[in-house]
């Protein structure tokens, strides 16, 4: 049936369109002459022509039709789902991520789950796996059906008890009775069936993908939706939801990540702006030195909040490792750290030696800048968030990049300006500038 719903959306989508330009149109609706809109002086009010009636409920009626069919569709995906054994399950769940569906019957008397994991948009060389958490809502200790499809056509299935975050999905009997388990592999989707003997009431579920190197599952990915995999089922409501710990822990993320963001990836930078390009204008002094101050004070500030975010996530996420992300995090801190510290040895502007401080804390300065940049867009390629939000920060990058440009450019313009000016005065004895200031 959805195949043959499917072809006639678009033009339904077209059609509305066209109705809605021709009729929801004040020139059309509100019209004194054509009918369209009557006035009625004796009492004051206005009312739609029998003609704007009809073709309102027409255009209601439509989109009526078209809710209808896209609900319709949703539901076919899963509860409507034909199997190719001809097996019928009660309940269906359509998983949030990774293109799945879970079909199951459950007998509450005896304890025994019949289901059908289907994971859609498969490709040879990868393997789907479903399973079952006993203990806990995370992936170690669960009790995993794992299936992937081999060179010959058939599909190999088999049980796996996880034990680490590592693991190559070893074989393995599970804490419960598994029986009927067979699977399928047919136009790049993989349906695995199985009966298991387990409790009533809400379970931990768990689903991944990953790829196959020779006969051997490789470790799944640990971004994007492969750590939005979780779910709890209530097996006799049938009323599935999210798991309140992996909430949790993915807005832990998200605040480590916009803390991190805001910090290092763009105060750092405007900081770094306002203290080169404030301070040529001579009305600057000394108010772009604190402004400076303010802005880089503040980005260290929050990027250690972020930074110990990101240091409780890593231990409370025993196995799951990102080495790049960490050790330019912990390189930032540490740099970070020591800038902040300098400012306590810094020398008069008239001391010899200020020069040498000086070098340092612009090598510094722009070192954790370049570091803080390229450790957002990897933090920003392992939460996998909406492309909104990477190309949101592209923007703003690209947007200090250019500001930074002009600047630069009108620096230069009055150093030369004030060049000239100073080689046609009489007073030799103030030498000029060579370039922009240097930071303090």
């Amino acid at each position: 049936m959805l195949h043959l719903i499917s072809p006639l959306i678009p033009s339904l989508f077209h059609y509305i369109l066209h109705v809605s330009s021709l009729y929801i149109n004040p020139n059309s609706l509100f019209s004194s002459h054509n009918s369209k809109f009557r006035t009625c002086s004796q009492h004051n009010s206005a009312v739609l022509s029998p003609i704007s009636m009809e073709k309102f409920w027409n255009l209601t009626l439509l989109l009526s039709v078209l809710t209808s069919i896209t609900v319709y569709s949703t539901a076919e995906r899963c509860s409507s789902y034909q199997f190719s054994s001809n097996r019928a399950f009660e309940s269906c769940n359509e998983l949030p991520v990774l293109d799945s569906f879970l079909h199951y019957n459950y007998d509450a008397s005896s304890g025994i789950m019949e289901l059908a994991y289907r994971r859609t948009k498969v490709t040879t060389g990868r393997w789907v796996a479903w399973a079952v958490n006993p203990t806990s809502t995370g992936m170690v200790g669960s009790q995993a059906i794992v299936a992937y499809p081999l060179p010959d056509g058939t599909v190999r299935v088999y049980t796996s008890p996880i034990r680490s975050y590592q693991t190559t999905m070893q074989e393995g009997d599970l804490s419960f009775n598994v029986s009927g388990l067979s699977a399928t592999y047919q136009d790049n989707e993989i349906v695995i069936f199985a009966s298991l003997q387990l409790p009533g009431g809400t379970i931990n579920t768990v689903w991944q993908d990953g790829t196959v190197s020779g006969n051997t599952p490789q470790p799944h990915s640990t971004s994007g939706d492969n750590v939005r995999s979780i779910s709890t089922i209530n097996l006799i409501s049938g009323v599935s939801g999210a798991v309140g710990g992996g909430g949790s822990k993915l807005r832990k993320r998200n605040i480590h990540g916009v803390l991190n963001g805001v910090s290092w990836g763009i105060m750092m930078p405007m900081g770094a702006i306002i203290a080169r390009y404030m301070r040529v204008f001579e009305a600057a002094e000394p108010a772009w030195f604190y402004l400076h101050a303010f802005c880089q004070a503040s980005a260290y500030i929050i990027g250690v909040a972020g930074w110990a975010t990101g240091l409780q996530l890593g231990a409370e996420s025993a196995g799951i490792r990102y080495d790049t992300h960490r050790a330019i995090g912990i390189t930032l801190f540490s740099l970070a750290t020591l800038q902040a510290f300098a400012l306590f040895l810094r020398p008069r502007p008239e001391h010899k030696q200020r020069k040498y401080w000086n070098i340092y804390h612009h090598t510094l300065g722009y070192g954790i800048i370049v570091l803080g940049v390229v450790n957002v867009f990897k933090g920003l390629g392992i939460l996998s968030p909406t492309r909104q939000w990477r190309d949101s920060y592209i923007g703003i990058v690209v947007a200090l990049a250019i500001l930074a440009l002009l600047l630069e450019a009108f620096t230069w313009y009055l150093v030369l300006k004030r060049r000239r000016l100073q080689q046609h005065s009489s007073k030799s004895s103030s030498r000029p500038d060579a370039g922009p200031r240097p930071f303090p």
